[in-house]
């Protein structure tokens, strides 16, 4: 085998193939022709011996040799970036980029936030943000898909760097003018009499309210589902019923909008945790560096 076929110009178009799923999308964005880049990714082939894509009607899909050789390619250009960022660093924190990966729920609006006021101290950090399942954050980091994951951690992960791990409890959010608003804190079994909305079955949000509500036998039909948390508490806002998340998720939205997040008593209620994962052994770009730190002081303030 030709191992240094793994350090050329095929791997900078194998990956982009990856990224984009086709040959003549990556071409597209590569600038060249549809040609070049197969005869590229054909000699990643016929050099390594293996067939590294499926290829299908609507494009091509990594089959098992090709997700081992992206997630070392992903490493190899996480180095790369990291290296000439660090030299960049010697002249200061003046340029970058941090690629972030989350759930939908801190996607909306505390994330932007945070990258915005950021960005007005470094303001040559670039940022890129992805929403995702929780299930696949710690993929796409192990996979170098992205610098930082940001979810709520359930369980430790394989080959993760938890780099913040801090309480994130699960809230009731309500209109301010909803019987309940005025409450310290409430349970679920007084929460169930009013209409809910939840998200699909999919989260670990509604699995950990299924759970609750099952072990002290509450009834759980909620009269409207979302995916989205924007959806969610935008009906609460609107007195459609009671919904819930984290305080973290929406906490601008609690400065300016009509809706308040009372605390739960019930035990599965508080077992989340917020958690700012990176990869395990990897020496971070100072710009990462930086984020994660500010992103600390942001999330304990």
């Amino acid at each position: 085998m030709n191992t240094q076929v793994l350090q050329e110009m095929a791997l900078r178009y194998f990956l982009e193939v990856v990224r984009t799923g086709s040959v003549s999308a990556a071409a597209a964005r590569l600038e060249v022709a549809p040609s070049a880049v197969s005869r590229q990714i054909a000699r990643l082939e016929r050099e390594l011996d293996t067939l590294l894509f499926e290829r299908r009607a609507r494009g091509m899909a990594l089959n098992a040799a090709g997700e081992l050789l992206a997630a070392h390619a992903g490493r190899m250009q996480q180095d790369t970036d990291r290296i000439v960022e660090e030299i960049q660093a010697l002249r200061g924190l003046r340029h970058g980029q941090v690629r972030l990966v989350t759930t939908e729920g801190y996607a909306s609006d505390f994330l932007p936030a945070v990258i915005s006021a950021f960005r007005r101290q470094y303001a040559g950090i670039r940022f890129s943000l992805e929403a995702c399942s929780q299930q696949d954050i710690p993929r796409r980091v192990r996979d170098g898909e992205a610098d930082i994951g940001i979810t709520l951690g359930l369980a430790s992960q394989r080959g993760i760097r938890v780099e913040l791990r801090s309480p994130a409890p699960i809230r009731a959010v309500l209109a301010r003018d909803h019987p309940l608003a005025g409450r310290r804190a409430l349970s679920l079994a007084q929460v169930v009499a009013y209409p809910l909305a939840l998200p699909n079955g999919d989260t670990t949000l509604r699995q950990l309210i299924d759970i609750s509500c099952s072990r002290q036998q509450l009834p759980c039909e909620p009269v409207f589902t979302s995916q989205r948390l924007d959806a969610l508490v935008g009906f609460a806002s609107a007195g459609g019923g009671v919904t819930f998340c984290g305080e973290l998720a929406i906490r601008n939205r609690l400065r300016w909008d009509n809706i308040v997040a009372v605390a739960l008593r019930d035990r599965e209620m508080n077992e989340r945790h917020f958690e700012v994962q990176t990869l395990a052994g990897r020496v971070l770009p100072q710009a990462c560096k930086a984020f994660i730190g500010y992103l600390k002081n942001a999330v304990s303030a």
